[in-house]
């Protein structure tokens, strides 16, 4: 997390908030024989206080699940490379403006008859998001072949410990050489989801 204070006013329940639209990140362990990263699918607690995602059984981490771990997931938002010339003064140098949340944790493997509620709740969090498309369900699948896949897969809970965000938004700067550095994010390609980055930069006055 960036050190600048700054950068990190949003409050638990945004990062949470944020994390919950996001439901991807990059899982992180610590291996017997270095560090350990999954690219994983999430869905996050109605109490806000648990992870649950699921891991191929030949993954590491899944492997290394023998016992509980710390873990950490990372999540990452909007971001963009900033040129200094956007801001329009003087003594200015390149940066990056991003959002990213990490939530850090104790992560355990459950037993296999948390998966398919697990996979039922993971597959209606992103379903919902497609309406008024008609959302998928497994019971659209074969009882078998759904099975099969079922049993290459582990359920994993993370319990959270600590939530951090950094919104990197340029509240350093003042508004109007930020807000003519959000114009040109726009027409941005070293970067992604530049026109939503570019709407936070013109909004960091009231909320991230």
């Amino acid at each position: 997390m960036h050190p600048n204070p700054s950068f990190r006013t949003a409050t638990r329940e945004q990062n949470i908030a944020f994390a919950r639209e996001r439901g991807f990140g990059t899982l992180a362990v610590n291996g017997a024989d270095g560090p350990l990263l999954s690219h994983v699918p999430f869905v996050v607690s109605q109490d806000e206080m648990t992870l649950e995602m699921h891991l191929v059984r030949s993954n590491p981490i899944a492997r290394a699940l023998a016992t509980p771990l710390d873990a950490v997931i990372s999540i990452q938002g909007p971001d963009s490379y900033i040129s200094p010339d956007w801001y329009e003064i003087n003594n200015q140098v390149p940066t990056w403006n991003y959002i990213a949340v990490h939530i850090r944790g104790r992560l355990e493997q459950l037993a296999s008859e948390a998966l398919r509620p697990h996979l039922d709740a993971l597959s209606l969090a992103n379903e919902t998001k497609l309406l008024p498309k008609v959302p998928w369900t497994a019971d659209k699948m074969d009882q078998e072949p759904l099975e099969r896949m079922m049993r290459m897969i582990v359920p994993c809970r993370m319990t959270i410990e600590t939530v951090d965000g950094t919104w990197k938004l340029g509240q350093n700067k003042p508004t109007e050489p930020r807000s003519s550095a959000a114009a040109q994010v726009t027409r941005n390609t070293l970067g992604h989801e530049t026109a939503k980055l570019a709407a936070l930069m013109n909004d960091v006055t009231t909320e991230p």
